[in-house]
Order: C-alpha cells, then structure tokens, then sequence
C-alpha cells in the first residue's frame, strides 16, 4: 500500500478505517448508517437488461466502473473478466478472459481500451475484440480508470504521480509528481484528458492543469485548504472526476468547497463551502450534490441558491446523483438505489439491487436508459416508470 496511511474513503463517507504500514494506529470513528427510510413508491424500475460481468470488484475497494462508448459498454471485473454489449439490448458482442487482476478501468478512445492490474501493469487492449496491444509497468498501484484523448493515454497512481503515454506504443511520454499528504482517502478521482491540457486531482485538495505535449503545470486551483491540528481534520480529497461544463470545470472536494473554474486560466468563476466524495451533476438547471454525511442538496444553477436538502439518507455512502428526466437516482452501500424528485428531494422510488453494494455512479445510455453496476458484478440497465 503506498503512502504511510490511507482511509478508506467509501466505509464511511467521513472516514471509515485508517491503516497502513506496520506501526500505524486503526481507528473506527464514524457514523451509523440510517436504515433504509420507508416510501410510497410512485416510480418503478423497469430492467431492460441484465448481466453478470465476472465477480465484480470481487470484495476489493475499487471503482470498475463500466465504459459508455454510445453503441457499444464495456465493462470489466476484478478477476479479469472483460465484455463489450450492446447498449440497447445487452448482446455480447466479445468477451475475454484476461490472466490478470484487474485494479482500474475500464477506460477508452476510439481503437483502445485500458484497464490497470493488480501487479501495477497498464495495459492497451483492442476494442474490436480484446486483444492486448502493448503493457507497461507503473510504478505503484492505480485506483482510478486511465483516460485517452486518442493520441497519449493517463494514469495517476494512489502517490499522486500522473503519467502518459504513447496510445500507439505505450512510450512513456512524461511523468508529473504531485504531492501526497500523510493521510489520505483511497479514492479514485479519474484526471480528464484533452487535446492540449490534462487536469488531474490531488489528495491535497488541489486542481492542477498540466500541458498534454509536456506535462508541465498551466495552473493550479485550491478545493480545499487543510485545517486543523490532527491529520484527519486536515483531510481535503479530491475523490470525484470534475464535470466538465463548456469551457469550465464544476468540482468538488471533501471537506473543501463546491467550485466551478475557468478551464482554460483556473480562475474561480463561483464557490461555495462543501464537503463532498462525488463528483456534482447538472440538470433541470440545477446542481446536485451527494455530500459527505450522506445527505443530498439541489442548488439552483444561477445563483446557487440552495433549493432543498435530503437527510433521510444519512451516512449511506451514495454514490454520484444521476438525472433521469424529472427525477435522481442514488445507489448506496448496501445496493439499494433511491429515486428522488429533482423539484422538492423527496424519495419516491427505491429498489434492492445488489447485496454487495453499489460503488461507482450510474450512468444515462445513449438512449436515456440508466446504466448501474453493482459491486458483487451486476450489470443492468432500467427505465423509470410512474406506478399506474
């Protein structure tokens, strides 16, 4: 494990177990979960498809989220499964049976695909059937999916080093080191990759724009600011990919603020004081928030104005907000996922999914579907409807 400690960011939103190298003290401070609230359910969860994709993250911390390619998701398990379907009906299009653990992925451009082991080696994959292309060692273990702009693909390990390389050959291109505090959540914020610059989150709470010819640092923005006299009060994780808005960056940081910043300079447009592991989402003009303790907040998107608060999902560890027409959906630690309305947060729909849990966020398909991957390996996708 890399670092002298890291908290387990996901056993509990504010800091579930602390371990690390031998020496090092284990604390449980933390929250109890509120049970799960009961509803009057007026939405319901139609399955359009379902899936089994290998054993999923396999009791492993990790964050294999599914790749949305428009036609075509691929998807990979801890154990090496990897399976490309097809979006509208979940046909196999090819799997394989990779011989490795996998840690991180899956991540994409056009020809490839790329997913990181347990051994710390990046692979190249192709995307017409799985084949691997090329492998190159890091030098520590990745949580976060590489991403690809087409030509140089991107990894940032758990040390906070970010690397690049050769989509074509794996040539390693440049490598910029980041700063890691003592303490920090092992979390799995994914660095977004452009065609001139990459921006990549750091465990210290700040927002760095590097060069994608060179590498080198363009800017740099402060989510958070360490506070505190203890190690864990001083805790500023990045642990949600920023959304990128136009020529902007919407993001937010745990025990920092929720922030929206020129993409192109760093300069901050807007901020607010927040304390978030997710990324935030934007839709029906609003902003929505899954914050640390669990709760869920709407802010008007013009003035960010707070709209409502849901609490009645306290310290469930949910996951990114998705927008789904008038609605939200949230998984949670245990597998449930929750509907909301986007209008007023109250909880109208909810579903038992997956035992093990849901980690990584939904997504919206192509086709409006909504896309969810538990963590014991199920993956399926549903429309909402209004009970008759």
């Amino acid at each position: 494990m890399t670092g002298n400690r890291l908290v387990r960011a996901g056993v509990i939103a504010v800091l579930l177990a602390v371990f690390g190298v031998s020496g090092c003290s284990t604390t449980d401070t933390f929250e109890q979960p509120v049970p799960v609230p009961d509803i009057d359910s007026t939405v319901k969860f139609k399955k359009v498809w379902s899936r089994s994709v290998g054993d999923g993250h396999d009791d492993d911390f990790l964050y294999l989220a599914p790749l949305n390619a428009g036609d075509t998701v691929y998807a990979a398990s801890a154990d090496g499964e990897l399976m490309a379907l097809e979006a509208e009906t979940g046909k196999l299009k090819w799997e394989r049976d990779l011989e490795d653990r996998i840690f991180a992925g899956v991540g994409g451009d056009r020809d490839q695909l790329y997913l990181v082991t347990r051994e710390a080696d990046l692979l190249a994959l192709s995307r017409k059937n799985g084949e691997e292309l090329w492998r190159k060692a890091l030098p520590t273990e990745v949580l976060a999916a590489p991403q690809s702009n087409g030509a140089l693909v991107v990894t940032q390990t758990t040390d906070g080093r970010v690397l690049a390389f050769d989509t074509a050959n794996g040539e390693k291109l440049w490598q910029y080191d980041g700063f890691v505090p003592a303490l920090s959540l092992r979390a799995a914020a994914a660095p977004l990759v452009g065609g001139d610059v990459v921006i990549a989150s750091f465990s210290n709470g700040k927002l760095i724009a590097l060069s994608a010819d060179a590498g080198q640092p363009v800017w740099q923005y402060e989510v958070g600011q360490p506070q505190g006299r203890t190690e864990l009060e001083r805790l500023v994780d990045i642990a949600g990919q920023p959304l990128v808005l136009d020529s902007a960056v919407m993001v937010s940081g745990y025990q920092g603020k929720l922030a929206l910043v020129d993409i192109r300079t760093g300069q901050e447009i807007w901020s607010r004081k927040a304390s978030s592991l997710q990324a935030p989402m934007v839709g029906n003009g609003n902003i929505y928030l899954s914050l640390a303790n669990g709760n869920i907040v709407a802010y008007r998107g013009s003035d960010r104005r707070e709209l409502w608060l849901q609490d009645k999902l306290s310290w469930r560890q949910l996951t990114q907000p998705a927008v789904y027409g008038n609605y939200l959906v949230v998984g949670d630690y245990e597998g449930y996922l929750h509907v909301l309305a986007s209008d007023d947060g109250s909880l109208v729909g909810q579903k038992h999914y997956d035992g093990d849990g849901i980690r990584v966020p939904l997504q919206r398909l192509a086709n409006g579907n909504l896309m969810v991957f538990g963590n014991g390996g199920k993956l399926s996708v549903f429309k909402l409807k209004e009970r008759n």
